[in-house]
């Protein structure tokens, strides 16, 4: 007959072994902190909510829609209602400029593609076991920002202030021109636009 503490043993080797497969395949999956988990659904459902808000592109760029503002007074109302009206549209077309920004420069692609990975594998090391200074852990926002204060200077070399500000200057123009000349009381009417009636 086996004793009591022959047959408790395998079970507890077992467990151990379980323990050490369980480990080693949460791993495998590579899965994302928590934090970043949470952060990753917030953009997903901000970017869910701005392609909802979005208008239709034949309407964005109809040409006979776009005509001179009579009177000063209509060309500021008629800027708000179109910067409201077209928010999620002026929004896309700035993410436009800065993938074609991105893309017409390597380097500056190399460089955040450098720094995603440093972030990516981060968020990796985390997972498998938290990062400790001076017998401290340190939470993984602050490697975050720890690599993001890292490649600064390198962004700043490879010409991102100067792409930043175009991107900046090239969105602001084209919301301007835009909102300035598009007639936006020919889409939501006179009703929610009494500011194009005539003017007595």
């Amino acid at each position: 007959m086996k004793s009591a503490d022959s047959s408790i043993s395998i079970p507890e080797t077992e467990s151990v072994q379980r323990a050490t497969t369980s480990r080693w395949w949460t791993g495998s999956k590579m899965q994302l902190p928590a934090g970043m988990q949470l952060s990753s659904v917030a953009a997903r459902e901000w970017l869910h909510h701005r392609r909802s808000n979005l208008r239709p592109w034949g309407l964005f760029v109809t040409t006979a829609n776009f005509k001179n503002p009579q009177t000063l007074k209509r060309w500021s109302q008629r800027l708000a209602k179109n910067v409201e009206y077209f928010q999620s549209n002026y929004l896309f077309v700035a993410i436009g400029l800065i993938i074609y920004c991105l893309v017409t420069s390597p380097l500056l692609l190399l460089v955040l593609a450098s720094m995603s990975g440093a972030c990516y594998i981060a968020s990796l090391r985390q997972a498998e076991r938290a990062l400790v200074i001076a017998g401290q852990p340190v939470p993984l926002p602050h490697q975050y920002a720890a690599i993001s204060l890292i490649f600064c200077p390198i962004f700043f070399f490879a010409g991102a202030g100067a792409i930043l500000f175009w991107v900046l200057a090239a969105s602001f123009i084209v919301v301007m021109a835009h909102a300035s000349f598009y007639t936006i009381e020919a889409v939501i009417g006179d009703e929610e636009a009494p500011f194009e009636m005539n003017e007595v």
